[in-house]
């Protein structure tokens, strides 16, 4: 029954029962009995205490240049509930889901909520199966990419917001953002921006659009300032 998703963990549970737990939404174990407790909040405590540890490790491994904000920023976006349903739905666990009538009627089975609790369950039902190194690499495979999408834009992201809170802590006058040029063709233009303090240029940045632009001037301010 399970050979599908064993292949797609690269592991063979020993205890079957835990990943079907795992599957198992409370909908359906209180429709088998109202007082049942065999679904899978349990196992999903469990897996969202993992997954913050291995991720933090991850991160402090793989980005030795971001300080404790910037990697508490990033482990928020990676487990927060959108990415962690569209990580469970990579692995295709929605097609396992034992879940209630009224549940499944109402789309439960592609819900975000649903599907985010189900995959800390997996990973909870892993670790009790496998032990912590084999719950460990599969939540390496699967956030390896998203990490990876996630880095790109995020010190861009966070190079403007990081700029803009440092200097309110000492002043009251806001940056000002200004696209100072752009060249090319319209499919293909380069913006150039300067970011602004009180009348003061910070730092001068360029992208393929203009926030891209904005944020590379703000990175550049950082930089000079002796910020990060």
């Amino acid at each position: 029954m399970y050979e599908k998703i064993f292949e797609k963990f690269k592991y063979t549970f020993n205890d079957v029962s835990l990943l079907e737990r795992a599957f198992t939404h409370s909908s359906y174990a209180h429709e088998q009995s109202p007082d049942s407790s065999e679904h899978n909040e349990r196992l999903e405590f469990l897996g969202d205490a993992v997954l913050e540890v291995v991720i933090s490790e991850l991160l402090y491994k793989r980005f030795p240049e971001y300080d404790e904000g910037q990697l508490t920023k990033f482990r928020a976006g990676l487990v927060c509930e959108a990415s962690l349903a569209k990580t469970g739905h990579g692995t295709g666990i929605e097609e396992y889901l034992r879940l209630g009538r009224g549940e499944e009627g109402t789309g439960g089975r592609f819900r975000d909520a649903l599907l985010a609790d189900a995959f800390e369950a997996v990973i909870g039902a892993l670790f009790l199966d496998g032990g912590f190194e084999r719950a460990q690499a599969f939540i390496y495979e699967c956030f390896d990419e998203e990490i990876g999408l996630q880095s790109e834009s995020f010190d861009q992201f966070d190079n403007k917001t990081f700029l803009q809170e440092s200097f309110q802590k000492n002043s009251k006058i806001p940056l000002n953002y200004v696209i100072t040029d752009e060249s090319g063709p319209d499919h293909n233009k380069t913006f150039t921006a300067k970011v602004r303090h009180n009348g003061k240029v910070l730092g001068v940045g360029s992208g393929r659009s203009k926030k891209e632009a904005e944020q590379s001037a703000a990175s550049e301010a950082i930089k000079k300032l002796g910020l990060h």
